[in-house]
């Protein structure tokens, strides 16, 4: 029996509530950067705007948007009761905001050349959920 995925630590997962208010502007096509304004603390509107820059080039701009994005979300996973450790799982949606920034931030680190980060956050991701990159990048 293959354990590849299965949480060995026996550290509950952690899930971050629902954004209900978040998911309707974006289902209304409200821009990222109108969401983020309204919803600061949403680590998905950090994220998409992430995107956003590294899709247009500006890396230190991605990085800096999903900086906060990450730090949105360990704020978020702190008040859901995360203690440093565990997963963070892909397959709980509201989840994916952080891991998304997560994902961000090491793409825009290994861009501007900040390979240590570059470690760390890979790991973190990893630890987080290993099948989260190839959720990301599908």
């Amino acid at each position: 029996m293959s354990q590849i995925g299965q949480n060995l630590l026996g550290i509950p997962e952690t899930n971050l509530p629902e954004e209900p208010e978040v998911d309707a502007l974006f289902a209304a096509g409200t821009e990222a950067v109108d969401v983020a304004a309204q919803h600061p603390t949403s680590s998905l509107a950090w994220a998409l705007l992430a995107d956003e820059a590294y899709d247009g080039g500006h890396y230190v701009e991605s990085y800096a948007y999903a900086r906060v994005g990450y730090h949105r979300g360990l704020d978020a996973l702190r008040k859901a009761g995360w203690r440093g450790q565990g997963p963070v799982l892909w397959t709980h949606e509201p989840n994916r905001g952080f891991l998304r920034s997560l994902y961000a931030l090491g793409r825009a680190a290994a861009a501007i050349g900040e390979t240590d980060e570059v470690e760390r956050i890979t790991s973190f991701l990893n630890d987080s959920d290993p099948n989260a990159k190839a959720a990301i990048e599908a």
